[in-house]
């Protein structure tokens, strides 16, 4: 797997080439030739369509668009990409339309209230600390030793399975997360994967039906749909889409967070003197760095996108990483500017599938780095370390090697 330095990842890069059949990887560079290809991408030809006939779309106004037309842009691409042989499962909620996705996002919208999320942060922030302590007294790495055990123990425990399996939730992210649609054996990776998964979900899901508990795979064994119950596969789809996009969000924030918060050291002294700041560092980390680099829709008929025609059943990329970059959206958009007014970002999306776990996500990067200012009075990347990507759907360092001084 290649690697680069910390100093080498920038947020600029030179000019990339947009006769590309396929966009830039984020290794080797951690992103830079991505980066400024969608820059690129976004002034000249901000409706692309592929050599696969599939459309990306670059520019924040076209994004929040679709992102607010589930009539026209679908997000069922399981089903129309498949001329319907295939459905998606109800608990998938990223590919599910109107009506569907409304009511079940209301069923299990009752384990994601602010009341509730709240409820969770001084067991979080005992968490943290306990993760911490792990750690050891002048290096580590911040992936393995926080970023990655905080957010899949918090769902673990939401859901009502063992804290104790998060290597093994962890190890199936990983392998779903370095999926390559494009990779037939990739794929069949990735089912195999979705097959352990469900499987290990099911003793659970038919424990609740014998004796429910106070956790949410209890709430969705006893949730009806339309006079119905959800059946294990629905409970097990929506378990592990959790799994999944509830870890991945927390870890890459906190990772580029710090990676944000090292490239400029008179914010990050800025920050420890003035803990308020952080919500807004979470947020520009979030705008600059988005977790996901994009995600996709399908359109229903045929429509128009900046000047392009687009037909039906055509699939739709939509690269938040450019959308959250555009200068007509953002100011000086390629800096990283935690005081900007403007809170536009797309990192959780927009519209009816906004990220239901965006409050939690939120929550733990705030907590996560409070707890670090708190721990230690020196913080910052490794300059020595050599880092290891995520893929293209994934923008962030898989290890973030840290040099601390304990306070």
């Amino acid at each position: 797997m290649a690697q680069q330095s910390t100093s080498d990842v920038l947020d600029t890069a030179p000019e990339a080439d947009t006769a590309l059949e396929r966009p830039p990887a984020v290794e080797p560079d951690g992103g830079t030739t991505l980066l400024a290809w969608a820059a690129r991408m976004r002034e000249e030809r901000p409706v692309w369509r592929d050599g696969s006939g599939n459309v990306h779309v670059f520019r924040h106004a076209d994004v929040q668009r679709i992102l607010a037309d589930p009539a026209t842009f679908s997000s069922d691409t399981v089903g129309r990409l498949s001329g319907g042989e295939k459905q998606a499962p109800r608990g998938t909620l990223l590919l599910l339309d109107p009506p569907l996705h409304g009511r079940m996002r209301r069923l299990v919208s009752k384990a994601f209230t602010p009341g509730l999320i709240a409820g969770l942060e001084p067991w979080i922030t005992e968490l943290t600390g306990q993760l911490l302590d792990t750690a050891a007294e002048d290096t580590f790495d911040l992936v393995d030793t926080l970023a990655n055990p905080l957010p899949v123990t918090v769902i673990a425990r939401m859901l009502g399975v063992p804290t104790e399996d998060r290597d093994r939730f962890q190890g199936w992210a990983d392998q779903l997360l370095s999926t390559d649609p494009e990779d037939p054996e990739s794929v069949r990776r990735m089912e195999e994967t979705a097959v352990t998964i469900s499987a290990y979900l099911q003793g659970f899901i038919e424990a609740r039906r014998e004796e429910p508990l106070d956790d949410l795979l209890s709430t969705l064994v006893g949730a009806e749909l339309d006079g119905e119950r959800l059946d294990d596969e629905d409970i097990a789809s929506f378990a592990t889409l959790l799994l999944l996009a509830g870890h991945i969000t927390t870890s890459v924030l906190v990772g580029n967070a710090l990676l944000c918060l090292d490239r400029d050291p008179a914010l990050l002294a800025k920050v420890r003197a003035d803990r308020s700041l952080i919500p807004a560092v979470i947020e520009e980390t979030l705008r600059l760095r988005p977790p996901f680099t994009r995600i996709e829709r399908v359109t229903t008929t045929t429509t128009t996108l900046a000047g392009v025609e687009v037909a039906p059943d055509t699939l739709i990329h939509l690269w938040l990483l450019s959308a959250n970059r555009d200068d007509e959206v953002f100011e000086s958009a390629d800096a990283f500017r935690p005081d900007r007014s403007n809170s536009r970002q797309a990192a959780f999306g927009h519209g009816i599938h906004y990220c239901i776990g965006a409050p939690l996500a939120r929550l733990e990067g705030r907590i996560a780095l409070e707890a670090l200012l708190d721990r230690y009075d020196r913080i910052g990347v490794d300059p020595t370390a050599r880092l290891s990507w995520h893929g293209t759907n994934v923008f962030g360092a898989r290890h973030l090697p840290l040099r601390v001084h304990r306070a």
